[in-house]
């Protein structure tokens, strides 16, 4: 049945480091709206300015984002890993100084860093220490959240999105009744899987077809994913537990059957929104 709402723009500003948390962000802004919006009259819709910007000439590429994104948003989530970004004009970087504009008017912002462990030699140490000067920043100017794992930033930002829009008045004047709606757990949760189903979920879903290919033969058994083999060895006893792994994410939907031979599978949206929140 339809309903008449206001909808908010929620933006997502980040470099490019943190992709499967742009994911996590937009999978937990739609359930809510499936949970919440047509009791609260509510729609959240999450922008960003690889999804809501549209080429134009005449001014620097931030400040066309600035005039066709960020200025149309009502609640910013900013996130960072080990990346700051690139420098602008009058920022440390584009991710900065939506956040910084954002800030100055008054709207509520959301602001997360990553604590994930990272390999050094892999990032850019010029990067890391301008991030952490922005960090160190942001601590005498208000209340920002750490997160170890994709799952921990899942569920802290499934619970903090649902008290942000309980408490801040820029929503509570649209909430039924005048109450706040009561908090509720994330829907989605990881399911109970072995270390090897981990491994091809997640490997499966970097590789650009999301595919995994299960090859027997008189010599052996092949399963690749990722341009990789997870089984050099050719023992049979270590085929069948990835075998086994195959099997339990077939069970669990995360993964599909294709073609009729049995040797070819793909992720279901399930499958990258359960791999997005895994940490190996």
């Amino acid at each position: 049945m339809s309903y008449v709402a206001k909808t908010y723009n929620v933006m997502i500003a980040s470099p490019g480091d943190v992709a499967s948390e742009r994911a996590i962000i937009r999978d937990v802004v739609y359930e809510w709206n499936a949970v919440h919006s047509n009791a609260r009259k509510i729609v959240l819709l999450p922008i960003g300015w690889e999804t809501h910007s549209s080429p134009e000439m005449g001014a620097s590429a931030q400040s066309i984002i600035n005039n066709q994104v960020l200025d149309k948003c009502d609640l910013l989530v900013g996130v960072f890993w080990t990346r700051i970004g690139t420098a602008t004009d009058e920022y440390a970087s584009g991710t900065v100084e939506e956040i910084e504009r954002h800030i100055d008017t008054g709207k509520p912002t959301m602001l997360y860093f990553s604590s994930q462990p990272v390999a050094m030699d892999t990032v850019d140490l010029d990067q890391v220490a301008k991030l952490k000067a922005f960090k160190d920043s942001c601590r005498s100017r208000g209340l920002y959240e750490s997160y170890d794992s994709h799952a921990n930033f899942r569920t802290k930002f499934y619970r903090q999105l649902q008290l942000k829009l309980n408490e801040h008045p820029l929503f509570l004047s649209e909430v039924s009744g005048g109450g706040a709606t009561p908090i509720e757990e994330s829907k989605t949760k990881i399911p109970a899987l072995s270390t090897e189903a981990r491994v091809l979920l997640r490997e499966a879903s970097l590789d650009d077809h999301g595919s995994i290919l299960y090859v027997r033969y008189i010599g052996g058994t092949d399963i690749q994913v990722n341009g990789k083999n997870v089984i050099p060895s050719g023992e049979r006893r270590e085929a069948a537990k990835w075998e086994q792994a195959l099997s339990e994410l077939v069970a669990l939907d995360l993964v599909v059957e294709r073609g009729q031979k049995g040797e070819f599978f793909e992720l279901t949206n399930r499958g990258y929104q359960i791999a997005e929140m895994i940490a190996l």
